[in-house]
């Protein structure tokens, strides 16, 4: 299957990546990760004999070949990213380039940090809180 796949990896501990991203990850032939900001134990998650990138030693136009050689080499790309990538992910660039190449790709979302954060601190993101004092 020739796609690229963006994969939510969690805020930072390898057990919170969802179920689809781990099984995305594991079948992936090429990943694409930065290595600066990911939880290296994610990787473990890799089909043994996947190529991997760490775009954080990468200029954006040497991910976009990487991207773009691999689908049309027939392989399967996980672009994975930190936390849930629609928030800062910087994806959107990517995503447009892919729709201009004409190149298929999902979105496979993942913890957020923000939900991350609540439950280390076991607060309720939604909860009411009185300003009056």
């Amino acid at each position: 299957m020739s796609k690229i796949v963006f994969i939510g990896a969690g805020p930072g501990d390898p057990e919170l990546i969802t179920i689809k991203g781990k099984k995305w990850l594991e079948q992936a032939d090429v990943i694409i990760y930065a290595g600066s900001l990911l939880n290296p134990e994610i990787l473990k998650y890799g089909k043994a004999g996947a190529e991997l990138h760490d775009s954080a030693a990468m200029h954006r136009d040497e991910v976009f070949r990487v991207m773009v050689e691999s689908v049309k080499e027939g392989k399967l790309v996980a672009r994975v990213h930190d936390g849930d990538p629609s928030f800062y992910g910087a994806i959107q660039e990517q995503m447009d380039f892919l729709a201009k190449q004409g190149i298929n790709y999902a979105n496979v979302p993942g913890v957020s940090c923000l939900q991350g954060s609540a439950a280390s601190l076991q607060r309720e993101l939604t909860l009411r809180i009185s300003l009056k004092r």
